[in-house]
């Protein structure tokens, strides 16, 4: 069985409109989205679907408030879909869709859905920097920055978080009976779990926490480098939307993120630059902390530039 990777979160919302601007304002691509719902897409058709809290198609929540009511990962082809079938079906119900998919449960309670991937492919080249004697460069006369772009476009569903009451179990559901493995994790809170027909250093993080806690911390999508997610963030705020964490870069998978407030229960995040992992890769344990989840914080600022009566230490206190 070869899981790629997370394709759609579907989550149950009462109020489409603010959650549909929301996510339009994020960057999300809307398709065929109505008063009851839709879906809304990154650049290669990866995304999250909205639909009514009452909507009778979608599974139960695990509660506590948690508005996500399903993730769908994709899989690689029908062989793998049936191996899943098969594994998933020894000691719970699977059931098949009408799409094609199947669904079932995790062993948190959470509703998984697996299909064959339909993920396109996109070909896009991630932000270049330029450095003397580098044989990689912008082309001449390409800018590193448009500060008049139309609006950025997420590329791809990066991963999900999930707070749960027992990590041990979840992550045994999904290294054993899933296939994930562990590229880091840590220490007394949880692991970074990658699929197997992934190099990502994780498409989920399982946080340990008590059980009226379980639900959703963030999920996110990946941005082609840190200047469109810098840009793409500070133009979210424009927008009247709460930062919560960053920018910065985290030091496990090296991935630049900018945490915001969503309407679903949980933050959601901009991230770019994941590291890429493979079977030789020895995971790290690392104690959770300030200095072990970033290498570096920035906080947003209004724009400054020096002038006539610039104070000694300019912007800075």
């Amino acid at each position: 069985m070869k899981v790629v990777g997370l394709e759609t979160i579907i989550f149950g919302v009462d109020d489409i409109p603010s959650c549909a601007t929301f996510l339009t304002d994020y960057g999300l691509i809307p398709v065929d989205v109505t008063d009851e719902g839709g879906r809304f897409e990154a650049l290669d058709g990866t995304g999250v679907v909205l639909a009514k809290t009452e909507d009778p198609s979608l599974p139960a929540s695990v509660g506590n408030g948690c508005m996500m009511r399903k993730t769908i990962m994709g899989v690689a082809d029908q062989q793998s879909l049936d191996d899943l079938y098969a594994e998933l079906s020894k000691d719970r119900a699977v059931e098949t869709l009408a799409d094609g998919s199947i669904e079932s449960h995790d062993d948190s309670g959470f509703a998984i859905g697996f299909q064959i991937s339909k993920k396109k492919q996109i070909n896009l080249v991630g932000e270049i920097s330029n450095l003397p004697g580098s044989p990689f460069q912008r082309p001449v006369n390409q800018l590193g920055v448009d500060v008049d772009a139309e609006q950025i476009r997420p590329i791809s569903l990066s991963h999900i978080v999930y707070f749960v009451p027992d990590v041990k179990k979840a992550e045994a559901f999904y290294v054993e009976r899933l296939g994930f493995r562990c590229t880091d994790r840590f220490e007394d809170i949880g692991p970074f779990l990658q699929p197997s027909g992934s190099l990502e250093h994780h498409t989920h993080f399982l946080i340990g926490a008590p059980p009226f806690m379980q639900g959703v911390e963030h999920f996110t999508f990946h941005f082609s480098g840190p200047t469109e997610l810098m840009q793409n963030g500070e133009r979210f705020i424009k927008k009247g939307y709460q930062a919560f964490w960053g920018p910065g870069r985290h030091i496990l998978g090296s991935n630049w993120f900018w945490y915001f407030n969503s309407p679903f229960a949980c933050h959601i995040e901009m991230d770019a630059d994941m590291d890429l992992h493979d079977k030789n890769w020895t995971p790290r344990v690392s104690p959770m902390g300030a200095d072990a989840s970033q290498a570096f914080l920035m906080r947003n600022r209004e724009k400054w530039a020096p002038g006539a009566d610039t104070p000694h230490n300019g912007d800075y206190e």
